[in-house]
């Protein structure tokens, strides 16, 4: 056995099976990790809950999504079908959580601040809160997706 040889087996020992799921996880585990640290730069106050809850910066959605896009058009070629579909899988969840997740949290934002406004006695001003923080603005959308590449082109070349 040469020395390329080895070199070659171990790289392949210690390469993970599957680049582009591993891409996709670790974007996504990072992405959330990040959560509480961008809330805190932001409002100056800090909830670990985000590191578990939808919305925020970045979109781990987003992160996650285009870090297997680009796994797997690093790894197959991106004329590969599997390129294709994750493309297009991305394209989905990023408009998705730009417009009508981002639209649903606004309307229950605003129906919590007009459930607030009932007078106590009405049947639903006891009604627990909705969640407003479910899409994304444009930029953490765009920030998600960035990273994701990052991530994949980070673990592509470290092996």
């Amino acid at each position: 056995m040469t020395d390329a040889d080895a070199a070659a087996s171990l790289r392949s020992s210690i390469a993970p099976a599957n680049l582009p799921l591993i891409s996709a996880l670790l974007a996504c585990a990072i992405a959330q990790f990040l959560k509480p640290f961008t809330t805190w730069l932001k409002d100056k106050k800090w909830d670990s809950r985000r590191m578990l809850s939808s919305g925020g910066m970045p979109s781990s959605h987003s992160a996650t999504v285009t870090a297997l896009a680009t796994a797997i058009g690093l790894q197959e070629g991106v004329g590969a079908a599997s390129f294709a579909i994750a493309v297009v899988l991305a394209c989905v969840v990023m408009y998705d959580a730009t417009g009508i997740r981002l639209h649903a949290g606004r309307q229950a934002e605003l129906l919590n601040q007009i459930v607030c406004e009932l007078p106590p006695e009405h049947p639903v001003a006891n009604v627990r809160p909705l969640r407003d923080s479910l899409g994304h603005t444009p930029l953490q959308v765009t920030a998600g997706a960035l990273f994701g590449c990052v991530v994949a082109f980070i673990l592509r070349s470290s092996t």
